[in-house]
């Protein structure tokens, strides 16, 4: 198996399968392949854990249903496309080396490599709603691919040694890091409807990875213009309806 980032500000995960290789996504994931390749439906992936495994990674934001890729004759590919601008970053998980990303980070991995749920907490009013902060946790062996939106800045944290971060900045990071959520009441935040400002207590040792871009900041800043345009298009067609009425 052979796996390369092309691309550079959508890039496009492409990854190169023999004879026997496979490689498993969330459901939905695909972009497009070649005709040798066979798609197959599964709810455990390559990690074992049925149906039970598929619930708990529904729940971190992956899908309960996993779609695996196999080569079926000689060698193929498959490819995977960001959905924002980014970056697509590999990870080498096993022998205690598990990983933290953001609800919809996790693209693909190997077989061995298990999703599922790995903190959910729920924030009042805002863009955040009902949804809250919710992390997919990665674990068992072999390598994954995350997904990061915007440009990406890492930082490796000494023990003890502490970072705090806004929730939509947090992309990766190692399971080693201990995390803790932390409200600074009276500043008032609009993506958290003027509840007090949450933050990430990211404490080392460990490597961590931040997104410049937060998917709810970027629905934020769209939603005026998205409003705008509906408020537009029903104007219009107020008045094409009164022009053909009269």
């Amino acid at each position: 198996m052979h796996a390369e980032v092309k691309g550079g500000t959508m890039p496009v995960l492409e990854v190169t399968l023999n004879q026997g290789d496979e490689v498993i996504t969330p459901h939905g994931e695909l972009s497009w392949m070649s005709p040798n390749v066979t798609m197959s439906q599964t709810t455990s992936g390559g990690g074992g854990g049925g149906f039970l495994s598929g619930l708990k990674r529904a729940v971190g934001g992956g899908g309960l249903f996993m779609t695996k890729y196999a080569s079926q004759s000689g060698t193929g590919f498959v490819a995977f496309a960001s959905k924002v601008p980014g970056q697509i970053v590999p990870v080498d998980v096993g022998n205690g080396n598990g990983f933290l990303t953001h609800r919809h980070g996790w693209i693909c991995g190997t077989p061995g490599v298990v999703a599922s749920v790995g903190v959910q907490q729920s924030f009042r009013g805002g863009l955040w709603g009902g949804d809250g902060f919710i992390l997919q946790k990665i674990e068992g062996q072999g390598r994954a691919w995350v997904e990061l939106s915007g440009e990406v800045t890492t930082y490796t944290l000494a023990p003890g040694q502490t970072l705090l971060v806004h929730p939509g900045h947090v992309g990766l990071f190692q399971a080693s890091v201990q995390f803790q959520m932390t409200k600074i009441p009276g500043i008032a935040n609009k993506l958290f409807g003027g509840d007090g400002l949450m933050l990430v207590s990211l404490t080392g040792p460990g490597q961590i990875w931040l997104q410049s871009l937060p998917l709810p900041n970027l629905a934020h800043a769209l939603s005026h213009y998205m409003t705008g345009e509906r408020a537009e298009a029903g104007a219009a067609g107020g008045l094409v309806g009164g022009l053909l009425r009269g």
